[in-house]
């Protein structure tokens, strides 16, 4: 996991694929966006943009995913968000292969980090991660979450 500064992306020290990731995002100006899919580098980069309100982590699920990192960008509020290191999902569902995802119940030794407006997040291929708990309150959030091809960084 790797956290940052959305508005200094280059104090963040990311590599030269995530940081490209993360440029294109803020280019294509995701707080001006409705929530959907937005193609950024074909297939390999593309941004989802979302609204939701945060919810006690009791009420959330943990998510893997295998083929894609994640570049959690929170535009719009505060949320706490739980993770672990690789292997530390515990009592999984089945893996959504086409939809490069998994939904865990537990996560061994989490850890957490609250992440407020032009903060982002970086998880890797099997890191858990619990995106969108509240901090003092429920309240709505929009995020953008840019999804990166691993074989651009990890060939």
């Amino acid at each position: 996991m790797i956290i940052g500064d959305s508005r200094y992306p280059d104090c963040a020290g990311l590599p030269s694929a995530l940081h490209t990731a993360l440029t294109l995002a803020l280019q294509a100006q995701p707080q001006q966006r409705e929530p959907g899919r937005y193609p950024l580098q074909g297939d390999d980069i593309y941004m989802n943009v979302m609204q939701f309100m945060t919810q006690p982590a009791a009420e959330k699920r943990a998510e893997l995913h295998a083929e894609f990192i994640d570049i959690q960008i929170l535009l719009v509020g505060e949320e706490r968000i739980d993770f672990g290191v690789a292997d530390s999902a515990r009592e999984c569902d089945v893996w959504h292969t086409d939809e490069d995802y998994q939904l865990c119940d537990a996560i061994d030794n989490p850890q957490s980090v609250t992440l407020r407006a032009g903060m982002f997040a970086v998880f890797l291929p099997g890191e858990p991660h619990k995106p969108g708990i509240l901090t003092d309150h429920r309240r709505e959030l929009k995020k953008a979450v840019v999804k990166v091809k691993k074989s651009l960084l990890m060939p």
